[in-house]
């Protein structure tokens, strides 16, 4: 019966290589001709051509690794450390004579913009010359492409420099239409995580908080701009409020270089390198296994290859741990292309763990990319990093944001980095729950509940807290915000340029506000984290070993059949679904709005998100807003 099994795995994963190749094949072809279609023709000639690496920005970019061999995201989805690691070799390559950027809706936000703009400034230092063609672009994308040396758009384009457009989310009125009321607590003035649940509008401290934190992230991109394109910051100001500006404009205002078609644009650089270029479409990306299908056993032996148990290297590293998303207890379950959308507590100590234990690993780098979550998950993950200390240097790079629950677990690292648009700090608690009667009520059902113990009904969702329960989860939330300043004050000690007071409460900061108060050491992104962590143990001749090992679809589906992949103490992540049971015009509504209102729907999903972790735990550590940034024209 096990042979049986086998084998019957094995030709379904036969038959899934196979259609997997011929995918590769057309996504190739169809990649390759994204460019070749206009390049110039290369004749034979005595000189070598000059190599211009092409990266195209679009999908999704993701924080943690991606393993994908047979392409079967189509080249959709891409990590951030692998984007900037291929745009990084190709500033090192002595073939490389210049790089061309194109974008097509990659979704990234604020400090992973940043983290790509540096490596195209790193470019452009290593004398390498960047060109970027667009068919329009928004302020966003304007604040990375311009970093370029030359930067057009194709005629009749239009640039949307207008500015920076966001909103918070606020599902008060939602819950008292289905009958819902939210009963909930907080520490600091400036813990506004639960007003998206108790009001229909930010509170006083809550929108102080937002445009404080807006105006240095705006800040930070109108002086990206302006450093780019040789302005002041008032000169850019002032031209982003004249904004839009059609192609033409653009170029009589110098925001661009050039208005030109994509034949125009490579003839541009043909003459820039005497016409003797070669075009590199996929730079820095591994060639794909080669399925020859007239072989009967060419699959067979890719899948020998394929199930070989991988070997550890022994070569000395800096290991990379990523926390990814809202940070929840437990396992993760296993997912198609490694990511569960969450940072489950049991994973990452088990990751800090394996890096504590590995003694070629000689340093170790957390990459931090969440809003917080849960508290009692945090602690598990911030007592995991000082078991690393105890025995090899830790490092924090933060990403888009590192707040909350993000700050708890980064606190306590021998160094911090953060980028200048990093959000981050949020120092405080909520707690609190939802009282569900009215919607039973509506739905006439009725629910009866015994108790044993003066309290054991303190999270029920029947009824609002009565003053000794209120007395008491004050109390608690109290302890878990002392506990959450304490580690701070221990973690950062007097780094802090005020009293911890002044700056906690709640007070959400950028990263450069941050690092001007003490919370963080030193601007910059994962690279700079890496090289920092090599320099404190005088690592040289080093790799960067992503820890756990990403695992590819193949492995996954191994491991599932194997039942080995599933553990029966895994969590999954909860359905968005789950707090309107039975209810299919929900569920209806939802999909409509994933398909019509992309942004709002996935904050609304990490809302539900939220909703749910608060009915597990009733006290968390969470952001005090979920932020969509809205930016008119081309997306």
């Amino acid at each position: 019966m096990r042979f049986l099994k086998a084998k019957s795995f094995l030709i379904t994963a036969g038959l899934v290589l196979a259609i997997s190749g011929l995918m590769c094949t057309g996504a190739e072809q169809a990649e390759a001709s994204q460019m070749s279609s206009s390049e110039p023709t290369q004749v034979d000639a005595p000189m070598t051509p000059a190599v211009v690496a092409h990266f195209h920005l679009s999908g999704m970019l993701s924080e943690s690794p991606i393993v994908d061999p047979f392409s079967l995201t189509v080249g959709q989805v891409i990590s951030l450390k692998t984007l900037v690691d291929r745009i990084e070799q190709a500033s090192t390559d002595r073939e490389v004579k210049g790089v061309i950027l194109t974008f097509d809706r990659m979704y990234l936000g604020f400090g992973q913009l940043q983290e790509i703009r540096e490596s195209v400034v790193h470019l452009k230092a290593a004398g390498k010359k960047v060109y970027v063609h667009a068919e329009g672009m928004n302020t966003f994308v304007y604040g990375l492409l311009c970093a370029a040396d030359h930067l057009s758009v194709a005629p009749r384009s239009s640039v949307w420099l207008t500015g920076i457009y966001a909103e918070s989310l606020y599902v008060k009125g939602l819950l008292d239409k289905i009958g819902i009321q939210a009963d909930f607590m907080h520490i600091g003035d400036y813990k506004s995580a639960a007003e998206m649940l108790t009001h229909t509008e930010p509170s006083e401290p809550a929108d102080e908080n937002v445009n404080w934190l807006l105006d240095d992230l705006y800040g930070s991109l109108v002086d990206m701009i302006a450093q780019s394109r040789g302005k002041t910051a008032e000169q850019i100001l002032a031209l982003v409020d004249d904004g839009p500006y059609l192609a033409e404009r653009a170029l009589e205002m110098r925001l661009i270089d050039a208005v030109e078609t994509r034949e125009e644009f490579l003839t541009r650089i043909n003459a820039d390198f005497e016409g003797e270029v070669r075009i590199d479409n996929r730079y820095g990306q591994k060639k794909k296994p080669q399925i020859n299908l007239a072989n009967p056993f060419a699959l067979f032996t890719i899948l020998v290859e394929m199930l070989k148990p991988p070997q550890q290297s022994q070569k000395d590293a800096v290991a990379v741990i990523y926390v990814e998303g809202v940070i929840l207890p437990g396992h993760s379950q296993p997912n198609l292309f490694g990511q569960s959308g969450a940072a489950f507590s049991g994973d990452i100590r088990k990751a800090l763990e394996i890096a504590t234990r590995d003694s070629s690993a000689k340093a170790v780098v957390m990459r931090v990319d969440s809003p917080g979550g849960s508290a009692e998950a945090s602690e598990v993950i911030l007592n995991a990093t000082r078991q690393v200390q105890a025995h090899k240097p830790l490092i924090v790079s933060m990403g888009n944001v590192a707040g909350s629950g993000g700050y708890y677990i980064s606190c306590a690292a021998d160094a911090i980095f953060a980028n200048e648009v990093t959000i981050t700090a949020s120092i405080g608690v909520v707690g609190g729950k939802l009282v569900t009667t009215d919607m039973w009520n509506k739905l006439g059902v009725n629910w009866v509940g015994y108790k044993r113990g003066a309290n054991a009904d303190i999270f029920n969702s029947a009824q609002r807290f009565d003053d000794s329960q209120r007395q008491l989860l004050q109390r608690y939330m109290q302890k878990v915000y002392e506990t959450f300043k304490g580690h701070v004050a221990k973690g950062r000690g007097n780094r802090l340029a005020k009293s911890l007071d002044q700056m906690a409460g709640g007070r959400v900061y950028t990263g450069k506000q941050a690092l001007d108060l003490g919370l963080v050491d030193h601007i910059g992104g994962l690279k700079e984290a890496i090289d920092y962590a090599a320099s404190k143990t005088s690592l040289k001749d080093y790799e960067v070993r992503v820890i756990p090992r990403p695992k590819d679809f193949f492995t996954m589906m191994m491991e599932q059949y194997s039942g080995q992949g599933q553990r029966p103490t895994d969590i999954t992540m909860p359905d968005t679904t789950a707090l309107f049971p039975g209810n299919p015009t929900w569920e209806t509504i939802f999909e409509l709005l994933r398909k019509i209102e992309p942004q709002r729907a996935h904050a609304l999903y990490q809302a539900l998100q939220r909703i749910e972790l608060i009915r597990q735990e009733g006290v968390i550590t969470m952001m005090p807003f979920d932020m969509i940034f809205h930016l008119t024209g081309v997306k």
